[in-house]
């Protein structure tokens, strides 16, 4: 015979089970699209500042995007995104918050897939 509390503890590490299953589904569902970062680069007119192929900024401030990492471009965009509410957490350049509010999760993936696909100047120190 079943105790109530087994069952109940029962229910709880289903339930705990399927919202781990369901949030790591989530997490990978999206496979970034380096054309559609492409586009999304081109109408967010990321090369008025980064400059013709994300590899030559207008200033000497502006980081070379071309051939930076997906991984570090997406959350360079997520902190940006995520503002100044946060000061462990945010980034604070009025630019690029302006830029990034309209994007989503998967858009800001897809740009970086795209930024990270194109050949650059960046150099890795050993």
């Amino acid at each position: 015979m079943i105790k109530p509390q087994q069952a109940l503890h029962t229910v709880f590490k289903t339930v705990g089970a399927a919202a781990v299953i369901g949030l790591a589904v989530a997490n990978v569902a999206h496979a970034a699209d380096a054309g559609n970062g492409k586009v999304l680069a081109d109408s967010h007119n990321c090369a008025a500042c980064h400059g013709p192929g994300l590899n030559k900024p207008v200033s000497p401030e502006y980081p070379k995007l071309a051939g930076q990492h997906s991984d570090y471009v997406f959350w360079a965009l997520r902190q940006y995104q995520m503002g100044t509410g946060n000061p462990h957490l945010g980034r604070n350049n009025a630019i690029m918050q302006a830029q990034v509010q309209s994007l989503s999760l998967g858009d800001m993936k897809d740009i970086a897939a795209y930024v990270e696909s194109l050949e650059g100047d960046l150099v890795q120190k050993k």
